[in-house]
């Protein structure tokens, strides 16, 4: 299968494409410029700055949604792309560390992973974030914390650490959270694991950066479809549509030259014939 470009390359380093219903489209963010975006079937693309990084965005619960900022949480109470955000308390102090990846929890609780900007080996942890909206570290000592999503019946997390080069799964309840972290599969071929969606039967598309496409894994671990994308840096997946029946990608050209970047960049579609899942919101 082949994705379709759905926007000219409008964004240096697209990152964490989410969907609500309550929204007019998919959004994703440029994550090094601090902009978040929407893409309107009707009017195209829109976007709205809200710091030095914007690493991703969900819908809270109680309506409005969350982004992450470079070090902290910004909330806004309202649906609208350009909601006014509340800037909460820093959860580190460090400028060398910034926010990347998450995803939320059957229970409401959001994750979120940290890295260092120069990537070094377990500059970031995952945190997690409550109703109260207090972090905590769920997993210490990771290096590039990228994607995180649940099984259908919410008893495991699937979640990459890029470095590592695979994808690993934990058992996961409301009360214990994430334990018992093992290997789900290993990577091969070109390419690394960023940005990961688990779909309504339960396999796990991952995005793979530097690879030219995305994957997907049966909850056995077995590799049974490949969606090959037109730009090397694919970053991160979702379902979106009324019928959650597009997996939306998300690609970045940084660090490319014109040369090379070609549509890297641009916003990407495709209808595999598999639907997604609604998006798990944030309770806090």
């Amino acid at each position: 299968m082949h994705a379709e470009q759905l926007t000219d390359p409008i964004v240096d380093h697209g990152e964490g494409p989410v969907f609500s219903d309550r929204w007019a489209g998919p959004r994703w963010v440029d994550l090094l410029a601090g902009d978040i975006l929407e893409l309107d079937p009707d009017s195209g693309p829109r976007r709205h700055h809200v710091g030095t990084v914007a690493a991703m965005i969900r819908p809270r619960l109680g309506g409005g949604h969350v982004i992450a900022g470079e070090r902290g949480l910004l909330l806004a109470d309202d649906d609208a792309l350009d909601a006014p955000v509340r800037v909460l308390p820093e959860v580190w102090d460090s400028t060398e560390v910034r926010m990347n990846e998450g995803g939320c929890d059957p229970a409401g609780n959001l994750y979120l992973g940290s890295m260092a900007y120069d990537g070094r080996d377990g500059g970031g942890n995952l945190y997690r974030f409550g109703p109260d909206l207090a972090p905590t570290v769920a997993v210490p000592a990771v290096t590039i914390s990228n994607g995180l999503d649940w099984s259908p019946d919410e008893t495991l997390a699937y979640y990459v650490d890029t470095r590592t080069g695979r994808i690993d799964v934990f058992d996961w309840d409301a009360e214990g959270g994430l334990r018992n972290r093992r290997p789900f599969v290993e990577i091969d071929g070109e390419g690394g694991p960023d940005g990961l969606t688990v779909d309504a039967e339960g396999g796990v598309w991952v995005a793979l950066y530097g690879g030219w496409a995305v994957r997907r894994y049966t909850p056995q671990g077995r590799l049974d479809a490949v969606i090959e994308v037109p730009a090397r840096q694919v970053t991160a997946v979702t379902f979106a549509g009324p019928d959650l029946d597009q997996l939306i990608i998300t690609t970045s050209r940084h660090g490319l030259s014109d040369d090379d970047a070609g549509p890297a960049g641009s916003l990407f579609g495709v209808r595999p014939g598999i639907r997604g899942r609604p998006v798990r919101e944030f309770a806090g």
